[in-house]
């Protein structure tokens, strides 16, 4: 053994061993970084360019390559059938951690219940990587149709539709499906659900007042509303949004059972390996810490919270659990 100096550091012989140890360190480490920069990560959307959902996913996308060590980001949309086929697509996807989900309630907890076979099981073949948000439906009306509220838009139908109006849904057998069949029955309405492939299309109809009016999110909405073009007249919520402070929730208008709100979360194959995960789910509570990212988010009508994969498996299934009660409830029957 090499003694150390009279001054109480390191002889040379024993400093140049070290620095050998940490060139041989950095050399091994550095391999590893770069395979970590270099690798790919596909962000599934079910929903088509344009919508809020999109919108949100290449925001986080773009903020998530730095805290990832400048990993490759792809947002990849497989829009139709309200999620469905992205959700087929990550069930298909390599267990390697690098092929994630974002998407909100519909598809994890909706579709299941809705549709008899929709090519995947939640439970067993996905695991949460982490939340993010809650949002809120919204009943919107189109810049044409001269209703301001919900009772001037019920008394419109009545006196000058018959009785009979469409609304716009982005998705069939949908929580904004439910949520129609819920105001026609409160307001003795002949309302008819029109489904479209996502929320961008449905807008389109709605800013040329092809239709009277859609229910959506609002990240769909709130653009629109804002500058006028369509007008949000109630939201889902046991509480008014504070980004709508004006509007009244559907309880305040006397349509009760929509206090329970959706959520946006990050899902993985089962079997990813949780490490991987883990650095993920990291790297956006860093990115949801940031102020600009919060007030986009905030401002695109989302409620800003992280929920690590514990939290985000909670919120799922207790949301899951009040919408298979609302639905067997209106006799829907899967198809």
């Amino acid at each position: 053994m090499t003694a150390p100096s009279k001054t109480g550091r390191p002889s040379i012989t024993r400093r140049r061993a070290l620095q050998g140890l940490a060139a041989s360190a950095g050399a091994l480490a550095a391999p590893m970084l770069w395979a970590q920069a270099d690798k790919t990560y596909r962000l599934l959307v079910g929903f088509p360019p344009g919508g809020g959902t999109d919108a949100v996913a290449r925001l986080l996308a773009e903020k998530l390559k730095p805290e990832l060590g400048g990993a490759n980001f792809l947002v990849e949309n497989k829009a139709g059938a309200g999620g469905q086929l992205a959700a087929q697509a990550l069930k298909a996807a390599p267990a390697d951690g690098h092929t994630l989900f974002l998407t909100h309630d519909h598809t994890v907890s909706i579709l299941p219940l809705v549709v008899k076979n929709p090519g995947f099981d939640p439970a067993h073949d996905f695991v949460p990587v982490a939340g993010f948000a809650t949002f809120a439906n919204a009943l919107a009306l189109s810049g044409g149709t001269p209703a301001r509220s919900v009772a001037e838009y019920v008394q419109w139908v009545k006196t000058s539709q018959g009785g009979k109006s469409a609304l716009g849904i982005p998705a069939p057998a949908s929580v904004p499906e439910f949520m129609v069949k819920v105001l026609a029955q409160k307001f003795g309405l002949d309302l008819i659900s029109a489904p479209y492939r996502g929320s961008a299309p449905m807008m389109a109809d709605m800013l040329g007042n092809q239709i009277a009016g859609g229910v959506g999110s609002i990240p769909d909405l709130i653009e629109n509303h804002r500058s006028g073009k369509v007008r949000v007249v109630a939201v889902m919520g046991d509480k008014r949004q504070a980004i709508l402070p004006d509007v009244p929730t559907l309880a305040e208008v006397g349509v009760a059972g929509f206090e329970e709100l959706p959520y946006y979360g990050v899902f993985a194959p089962a079997g990813a390996p949780r490490e991987v995960l883990d650095r993920f789910s990291e790297a956006l509570a860093r990115v949801l810490g940031q102020a600009e990212v919060k007030e986009r988010l905030t401002n695109m009508g989302l409620s800003v919270g992280y929920m690590n994969a514990a939290q985000l498996g909670a919120r799922e299934r207790a949301y899951t659990a009040v919408w298979t009660k609302i639905i067997r409830a209106s006799g829907f029957q899967p198809a």
